[in-house]
């Protein structure tokens, strides 16, 4: 019988029922062992407090696929859905409601989104369409970028100590996202780079950083406006002519986090996933199946461990519990690849692993960029074990420090031995580095060491 629609007792509402809180030490530090005991104790769903707020959590890969689908119509994604905010009976001061009800497509249905999916699936194309010279070019700057990373990162010899998490997989994206916006090297650029930073670090002027990060974008976006060029924000308006600005320059505003927050994550998690040898991972790497490796950890550690609230339209049930409409449910992306229903005994060994993971979403809300982070993904991890013949962990895995929140999970800190090979592995290239390449990779090795000196006296 379908879980959605099996009878299921009455019970209390969601306030009044026995609420587990989502942030607590075993979610920090043991998260398969935090959702497999709400899954025995619960069921595919679960009663949670996150951050003081009750909510669903969906543990079950069948039910979450369900609602990710939709195919009935039941779900919606905007704010307006949710009842409890509707009754002012959300606190003002929750620190997830800016990014719970940020007015861009990750919180639009019906001919809303589709329109703003269109802008994001032709604005993402070139970058993802590899015989399109911007897909080309895009991978040639991610091999740059992740050259001078390790370069500046192993100045102080053959072999030493670094933090592969701040000095590598999370200043790789601001670099790509810094290209995807088209902005040129210099002030402007450096700006921006360390605004996001700022802001998804949450330093002391995350606030401040913030305000100035949306205006540099606005800035940013109306330059393209005026004149494009072949970026992502001219070929967004180019699909949808009638975008405004403003709508650009949150659907941008929307993509920071992505890009600096997630796939830096996803490269961190694969790399000591690899080092580490669980999951398979190191297996996968060792076959020269870099691209396998990346999936895995999407599907052993998620940097998307959980999504944004969705709410239903009505009562719906699943499991043993009635979710009613309005009612805030989260999707545990996490909690589903450790469901059963998805392993099918399947061995963690295995040389090859599962593409029905739902790290990127699936229906009408599934990540459209999936494909170009992959790519950075797979290149700054590529690049990384090619230069290094040696990298060992600098702390046992269970006390690696994570950057864990209610929706996201990566290291914070990722330090590692290493040993550099005698001779770098130069990346294989299709054609020949042109002049304009050439001064481009010049601009992007300055512009590596120029951010990388800002983040040293900032940290």
């Amino acid at each position: 019988m379908d879980p959605q629609t099996e009878a299921a007792p009455a019970h209390a509402p969601l306030e009044s029922l026995d609420l587990q809180p989502l942030m607590t030490r075993d979610y920090d530090s043991r998260p398969a062992l935090f959702y497999e005991r709400l899954r025995a104790e619960h069921g595919p769903i679960a009663p949670v407090e996150i951050l003081g707020v009750p909510a669903w959590l969906v543990l079950g890969y069948p039910q979450m696929l369900d609602v990710l689908r939709d195919t009935r119509g039941v779900w919606s994604r905007r704010p307006d859905a949710w009842r409890a905010l509707r009754e002012g009976r959300v606190p003002a001061d929750w620190p997830l409601l800016p990014a719970f009800t940020f007015d861009a497509s990750s919180f639009k249905d019906g001919a809303e989104l589709t329109r703003l999916r269109t802008a994001w699936s032709e604005g993402v194309r070139p970058f993802q369409d590899r015989t399109r010279p911007q897909a080309k070019e895009l991978e040639h700057a991610v091999q740059v970028y992740a050259d001078e990373l390790i370069t500046a990162l192993a100045e102080g010899g053959r072999t030493g100590t670094a933090d592969l998490s701040v000095q590598y997989a999370r200043p790789l994206p601001l670099m790509v996202l810094n290209r995807l916006l088209g902005v040129p090297a210099g002030g402007r650029s450096e700006e921006l780079i360390m605004d996001v930073w700022r802001t998804m670090d949450a330093t002391p002027d995350a606030a401040e950083a913030q305000i100035r990060l949306i205006t540099e974008i606005g800035e940013v976006c109306a330059a393209k406006s005026a004149a494009p060029g072949q970026d992502l924000p001219s070929f967004m308006l180019a699909a949808v002519p009638d975008l405004a600005l403003d709508e650009l320059t949150r659907e941008i505003s929307m993509l920071t986090g992505f890009i600096a927050d997630l796939t830096g994550a996803l490269i961190g998690n694969t790399v000591i996933e690899v080092i580490s040898g669980t999951g398979g991972a190191r297996e996968s790497l060792s076959a020269g199946m870099i691209q396998e490796a990346v999936n895995r950890a999407m599907i052993s550690s998620p940097p998307m461990a959980n999504m944004a609230f969705r709410w239903p339209r009505t009562d719906v049930r699943i499991g043993r519990y009635t979710v009613a409409a309005g009612d805030p449910v989260m999707l545990s992306p996490a909690a589903a690849h450790l469901d059963p229903a998805f392993t099918g005994g399947m061995s963690p060994d295995a040389l090859y692993s599962s593409r029905a993971h739902l790290g990127w979403g699936a229906g009408a809300h599934a990540c459209v960029g999936r494909e170009f982070a992959t790519t950075i993904a797979t290149i700054a991890v590529e690049r990384l074990f090619d230069r290094f013949c040696a990298l060992r962990p600098a702390l046992p895995p269970d006390q690696l420090p994570w950057r864990s929140s209610p929706i996201t999970r990566g290291l914070r800190s990722l330090p590692v031995h290493y040993e550099l090979a005698k001779e770098p592995a130069a990346p294989a290239a299709e054609e020949p580095v042109t002049p304009m390449q050439a001064e481009e990779d010049r601009e992007a090795a300055s512009l590596v060491r120029r951010i990388l000196r800002i983040m040293r006296r900032a940290s």
